[in-house]
């Protein structure tokens, strides 16, 4: 768990709290006024968040088809959709019973 430090004894201690960051994996959040500003983690840490943060830039799920549908050609999108027509006309749902 993060250790919380004000912005005065982080500035005056910082060689400390970096020492502590790189050799025993401490973390640092540093407050101004009671207020998280700013965190103190090693590099490689920083460097993951960076990584993940890039991943989820993309859409997911169902958004992440927005305009994946440009790539495909006209013939070939025609084609699916009659396929998924096709499938809808041969489904006959479910059986449910209401219990009536």
């Amino acid at each position: 768990m993060a250790r919380r430090v004000s912005a005065a004894m982080a500035k005056s201690h910082l060689s400390d709290l970096m020492a502590s960051v790189a050799h025993q994996g401490q973390h640092y959040i540093i407050e101004r006024r009671g207020k998280p500003v700013a965190a103190l983690v090693t590099v490689n840490e920083l460097e993951k968040l960076e990584q993940e943060s890039a991943k989820s830039d993309r859409p997911l799920g169902a958004l992440a088809l927005v305009g994946a549908w440009r790539e495909i050609e006209e013939d070939e999108f025609d084609r699916i959709l009659a396929d998924i027509y096709s499938e809808r006309e041969r489904d006959t749902g479910r059986q449910v019973d209401l219990g009536n």
